[in-house]
Order: structure tokens, then C-alpha cells, then sequence
């Protein structure tokens, strides 16, 4: 992010232009919504410009800029549409202390101003630090058609009342008030006054809410992959407990007053203790809040779900799952296959590298049989144990093992070997983030070359 956004408070501020055409009043129509002090400075000022100065809406200099014009402004537009003035306009600014805009001119431009939806109060500023002006405006056109035109109304109303509103506790239950007001469209004032005042004596007599969890699956990685249900409970979150595997692009979803609190755990690695996550898990939901305890993947596989949930009911804290796609589903999409195949395996086995105790124990007979499929979670560091097993139990040497390490997300990489070879090739590809282990399933590319290569030698 090189514009970092904020809105500056101009109400009595002094804002100067340079420039008397088009592109100046394209910035002006802007900036005369504002509450500032607009001063124009053109020697060839136009027809729109005069009238808004005989209108006493902005102060007029007919001439050109000199040095001092921008004495204590806080911002300065140069939009003299020709280069070298703009320059030398904008040189003078700079040494009146001023913040600088050039227009059409990123580069040189200290601030941009952004594409706006303008809903006063509210407002919505859409900003492509000059990549993509077209997508800004089409954005901008989908906001337009989509926020009611009642919202300023429904917002200066509701700022009024907002002093009324501290009778109820701060956090969540003025949350929850907010919510309600807001979610009706309301075009009357009068309307909108005595809605709010009913809202809060239902608010203000409504009993306490309990707190509960929402144990949700994060998915795979990319945010696009996490559902509906899943955006809707970091929306509304008070608390969100994540793992150290949740993409950090998922946690930015999460609501800004949110509170995040780490429980992370990493194989051979400083963790926290399952029981310490229960208590923080319990303790939040106890205190009234609502705690989304956020986990990579989908919280049923592999997830410790049950411990966590018998810590809910064992506390009387309600708690619901939201499923999410789990990484075998994401990492065999990106190999272009399925998990199972007729003609091939009609089941597939979800297994782990290592529990509890160590090294996971399996039925290596079974594993080892031609055309299994299995997707090996926690296997990377697991995975000379798992192919010495095998190996040792008849599993063919040529069985294609594919390896991908973080799945769905734009750093994913993908190994693809053989049983053999497992060992030292994952090794040698020197993988540091998640990786699942896919026994007898290759990339559809590798596959297909195989099965070509297999063909010729026959013909042969």
C-alpha cells in the first residue's frame, strides 16, 4: 500500500487550486461538498468558477500563483492542464508548507483523491493509487446502485441519537442496537427518529446474551475459498482464537475491533496447550462475547474439534461448527484430479503423520495395496517413516506420491515423485510452509505423460 487512506477534516480549512478549466472544475464540484475555504487562483478563470466566487462559495485571485498563495493550506491542487505550470506551481506550494496534487500526475503528487460515493455523512472513497482508474469507476458505479440513497439520512439521524444510545453498555449489545437500526431503509425522518427510540427501550429491557463459540474452518488458505458462513461469523466475531496455519489475508476479514489472540501450534515447536486453548476458548464465550475460534482448513479433520467442544458443554457455553474446505479438497483441485475415480479407488482415506505419541500407526497393508489413495496430513515431516512402511509391506516403488505445500494460496508448490523417491526428494525441495502428502495420485500433466510414455513402450 504506497496511499495509506484517511479522511482529513477541512471544515474551516484553507484548500487552494491553481487552475481556471476543466480539470479544475472537475476538483472543484468535488471539494465545494466540503466544508473548506476554497481559494482559486487563474488569470483565465471559468464562467462556472466567477459565479461560484459571486457566490461567496470560494475567494477568487485573477492572476497567476505567487509565492505565499498556499500559505497555510492544507491541501493544494495544480490542475493548470500544462505541464510546466503545474510544475512550477506546485514547486511553490511545496514551499508554502502545503500538501501537493498534481492532477494527472501521480508520480509528483503527494495525496490522490479517490473515486467517491457520496452518501453525506457517509462516504465511501475507492482508490487504485492510479493502477486502474477504469476499475475504480466501475466499482464505484456497482456501490452507487447498491447503497440505498436513505443512508446519509438514516446516519445524521442516528449520529443525533448517539448519546442516547450510551445507556447500553459499550461493545456488543450497542453492536447489536447499531445492527438493527441499520438494517431497515428508512427514507423519513420522523420515521427513522421514533424507530430508533423503540429500538432502544427494546435494546435497554432485552436480557443479558449469552456468549458462545462458532468453531469455523478457514479453508485452505485463499479467502475466496472461505464460505458465506464462515465471513458472516468474522464479521460479528468479538473474539477470534486462529491457528498459526490461517492465512493472514483471512484474518484482515476478521471485524477491526475484533480481538485476536493467537493459539498457535507447530509440530516439534513452541505451542500452546490444547487445554490452554479451551480456557481461552470457554473464558470469552463466559464473559458474553462472541468467540469465533478460527481453524486452517475445516475444523472436523484433524482439528481437535471433539476437546474443544466437550470444554464448551462441560462450561454450558453454546457452540455451533462451520465446516470449510478442507486442504485435500484444495490441494487434488490443484493437480487437476479427483480423489476417487472408477476403475481406480472407489474410497479415500484421510490419515496423519504423526499423533500423539508420535509417528501415526496405520493399517500399512491395507496403504500399501495397488490404487490406494490416501491424503496425509502433518506428513512432511513423517514422510521417511510413512515410505519405509510401505516400502516394507509390498507397496509398489513406482506409486506416484504427490507433495503440495500451502495449497490454494499464491505461494503453492507442488512435488511431484514416487515412493522411491519421497525420500530425499522432499528433502531436497526444501519446504518450510503446510504440505499434505497425496499417496497414489500424480498431477494430471505428469499423469497423462506417464500413460503416453506407458503406450509407446508397448508399441514398441
Amino acid at each position: 500500500m504506497k496511499h495509506f487512506p484517511i479522511f482529513m477534516a477541512l471544515e474551516g480549512r484553507r484548500v487552494v487550486l491553481s487552475g481556471g478549466g476543466e480539470a479544475a472544475l472537475a476538483k472543484l464540484r468535488l471539494l465545494l461538498k466540503t466544508e473548506a475555504k476554497l481559494v482559486v487562483v487563474s488569470d483565465d478563470p471559468a464562467p462556472e468558477i466567477r459565479t461560484w466566487a459571486a457566490e461567496k462559495r470560494l475567494t477568487l485571485i485573477k492572476r497567476a500563483m505567487e509565492p505565499g498563495d498556499a500559505l497555510c493550506a492544507s491541501l493544494f491542487y495544480a490542475a493548470n492542464e500544462d505541464d510546466a505550470e503545474d510544475a512550477r506551481v506546485a514547486a511553490l506550494a511545496y514551499r508554502d508548507g502545503a500538501l501537493v496534487n498534481i492532477v494527472d500526475n501521480l508520480a509528483d503528487s503527494q495525496f490522490i483523491t479517490p473515486a467517491i460515493v457520496d452518501r453525506d455523512p457517509v462516504t465511501v472513497a475507492i482508490g487504485t493509487e492510479g493502477a486502474a482508474p477504469v476499475l475504480a469507476r466501475a466499482i464505484k458505479k456497482d456501490l452507487e446502485e447498491k447503497l440505498s440513497p436513505n443512508l446519509g439520512l438514516m446516519a445524521r439521524i442516528g449520529k443525533a441519537f448517539r448519546s442516547k444510545v450510551e445507556a447500553l453498555p459499550f461493545g456488543a449489545k450497542r453492536r447489536a442496537f447499531w445492527s438493527d437500526y441499520y438494517a431497515a431503509d428508512v427514507a423519513d425522518a420522523d420515521v427513522a427518529q421514533d424507530r430508533l427510540e423503540d429500538l432502544l427501550d427494546k435494546h435497554l429491557h432485552a436480557p443479558e446474551r449469552d456468549g458462545w463459540v462458532d468453531l469455523v474452518g478457514a479453508g485452505p488458505g485463499d479467502p475466496e475459498l472461505l464460505t458465506l458462513k464462515a465471513r458472516k461469523a468474522l464479521d460479528n466475531a468479538d473474539v477470534v482464537i486462529y491457528d498459526r496455519l490461517v492465512a493472514p489475508e483471512i484474518l484482515e476479514l476478521a471485524r477491526r475491533e475484533a480481538v485476536m489472540l493467537s493459539a498457535g501450534k507447530e509440530g516439534f515447536g513452541p505451542s500452546v496447550t490444547q487445554d490452554a486453548i479451551n480456557e481461552m476458548i470457554v473464558s470469552h464465550a463466559r464473559g458474553g462475547a462472541h468467540v469465533v475460534r478460527l481453524k486452517s482448513g475445516d475444523p472436523t479433520v484433524f482439528g481437535r474439534l471433539d476437546e474443544e467442544i466437550e470444554a464448551c458443554e462441560a462450561s454450558g457455553v453454546k457452540w455451533t461448527i462451520v465446516p470449510g474446505i478442507t486442504s485435500a479438497s484444495a490441494g487434488v483441485a490443484a493437480l487437476g484430479q479427483s480423489l476417487t475415480k472408477r476403475g481406480r479407488n472407489s474410497g479415500v482415506r484421510f490419515i496423519t503423520g504423526h499423533d500423539t505419541k508420535g509417528y501415526a500407526a496405520h493399517d500399512w497393508r491395507a496403504l500399501a495395496a495397488e490404487g490406494e489413495v490416501a491424503a496425509i496430513y502433518m506428513g512432511k515431516k513423517a514422510a521417511r517413516f510413512f515410505q519405509g512402511r510401505l516400502l516394507m509391506h509390498g507397496a509398489d516403488p513406482a506409486t506416484p506420491v504427490t507433495v503440495i505445500e500451502n495449497a490454494s494460496r499464491a505461494s503453492q508448490r507442488i512435488l511431484a515423485t514416487t515412493l522411491s523417491e519421497l525420500e530425499p526428494s522432499l528433502t531436497e525441495a526444501n519446504f518450510d510452509g503446510p504440505a499434505l502428502v497425496f499417496l497414489g495420485l500424480a498431477p494430471r500433466a505428469a499423469l497423462q505423460a506417464a500413460e503416453k510414455f506407458e503406450q509407446q513402450e508397448a508399441a514398441v
